[in-house]
């Protein structure tokens, strides 16, 4: 079924693409076409004259970090820039946590060079796994301190090493990174050890961190997570490519503490196992509509026979759709559902805790339908996501054999069009890599957002106070 829905959006690509130019696609003579906005949001587009980003006017990108340049600590910048958290360091520099999404057969492009000669630069107890072969697994994260004054990078980092598919994750409110890997990979299946795990990356660490997987927070294809500071409950999705996921939140017995434990618990909404807020075959629901959901507690969390979301399903969670960016917002918890919708295109999910959420005496929160697009050319396959610290959804999207845009969504649900992602790959005009990393400086001032191939980061700063509803 996920098959051929994705097969049917790209059939309706181009029709849709030029059908529905909203009243704002006359004022893009001199810019991007092939986009809807909802509102006017920043303005239309304008080209890039270096074709690699567009922006409305009077937004400026600068390059952070591109793949393969040199890093502070004698390494390469790693490829597959995806998930990024950004923290605070003093009144001018912040921190950027990036994950790199590198497999074990991407031997070329880790941080430790194309004959990954420079492995031996890294210190064997801060690798948590290897191959066959002996050589460091390539995935896990790079620090960057960057300047938000001068507009440069100071140094750059890898601050977790040996992990597999590290995808997105999430900040916590203590100052570190969550790193997840999105692979249930078998120790014996060319792995020393099992991955799937949750990893912690202090952002203000200067080498690499101790690779210790928070196994409480169960092994799946994780993609991210989200911490509610209020009760400190850790919320995380599930990328399945079938989309048949779940949705988890972790009840851990130190708030500060992950590795001290926890219970994992999967959500159920009231309609149990026969509830589907996909909207695939039967629609559920619309959007605006909420419900009230219980959670579920799951056991065997280390999933050794990789049936964790089928054992939380026959319990009555529900199934979600690829779940994929999540983001704590002001007392809400938005999540991404890259193929969700009647025709596979994406929604997002907004989840309100309960006053007593975690607690016993915990009545349910509410999960919310809060976007699912009909016309591909508003938003289609949404990935990770932020919240802008004046309360905007930054959405990032991860299309297939298409152009990636990055796309906002208002409070109020209404959509417009942020970036588009300009560069070509292999000469194909129809065709580019997927964004993703969107995160903001604390103050404000600065969107980061990740090329994802090769691997590029960007920082835009611009008029964000001129914005139009």
């Amino acid at each position: 079924m996920f098959t051929s829905r994705r097969q049917l959006i790209r059939a309706t690509a181009a029709t849709l693409a030029f059908s529905g130019f909203s009243r704002f696609a006359a004022a893009q003579d001199k810019g991007v076409e092939g986009y809807r906005s909802e509102v006017a949001g920043y303005g239309p587009l304008r080209r890039d004259p270096a074709g690699l980003f567009d922006l409305p006017e009077g937004f400026s990108y600068t390059v952070v970090s591109k793949a393969g340049d040199p890093m502070s600590d004698g390494l390469v910048t790693p490829f597959k820039a995806d998930g990024m958290g950004c923290f605070a360091l003093d009144n001018d520099r912040v921190a950027l946590v990036r994950n790199h999404e590198v497999k074990p057969t991407d031997t070329r492009i880790t941080a430790f060079g194309p004959d990954r000669a420079l492995a031996g630069k890294v210190a064997a107890d801060r690798i948590y796994d290897r191959g066959d072969d002996g050589m460091p697994f390539g995935g896990g994260t790079t620090t960057l301190v960057y300047d938000l004054r001068k507009k440069t990078l100071e140094r750059a980092h890898l601050s977790l090493a040996g992990t597999s598919t590290n995808c997105a994750g999430g900040i916590t409110p203590w100052g570190s990174w969550l790193s997840c890997e999105e692979t249930t990979q078998n120790k014996g299946q060319e792995a020393q050890k099992d991955h799937g795990w949750v990893f912690e990356v202090p952002s203000r660490g200067k080498g690499l961190a101790d690779p210790i997987p928070l196994t409480d927070m169960g092994r799946f294809r994780h993609e991210a997570a989200a911490i509610d500071p209020r009760t400190g409950v850790v919320y995380m999705t599930e990328d399945m490519g079938d989309g048949f996921g779940l949705f988890y939140r972790y009840l851990p017995k130190d708030r500060t503490r992950l590795a001290a434990g926890g219970r994992l618990q999967a959500l159920c909404l009231p309609e149990g196992a026969d509830a589907d807020p996909r909207n695939w075959e039967t629609p559920y629901w619309k959007v605006g509509d909420s419900k009230a959901v219980h959670w579920v507690d799951m056991d065997g969390v280390d999933n050794p026979y990789e049936d964790l979301r089928y054992r939380g399903h026959a319990k009555g969670a529900a199934w979600f759709a690829r779940g994929e960016g999540i983001y704590y917002g002001q007392g809400e918890i938005y999540f991404a559902c890259t193929s969700g919708g009647p025709a596979g295109g994406g929604q997002v999910m907004r989840y309100v805790p309960s006053p007593q959420e975690g607690q016993a005496e915990d009545a349910g929160g509410r999960l919310e339908l809060f976007a699912q697009p009909t016309d591909i050319a508003v938003m289609e396959m949404c990935d990770n996501i932020a919240v802008a610290p004046w309360g905007h959804l930054f959405v990032c999207e991860d299309k297939i054999g298409g152009v990636n845009f990055l796309r906002a969504i208002t409070p109020q649900g209404k959509i417009y069009t942020m970036a588009r992602n300009a560069a070509l790959l292999g000469g194909d005009t129809a065709t580019n890599a997927e964004l993703a990393g969107v995160c903001f400086s604390p103050d404000g001032t600065t969107m980061f957002v990740n090329v994802y191939w090769p691997g590029m980061t960007l920082a835009i700063t611009g008029p964000w106070a001129s914005f139009r509803s």
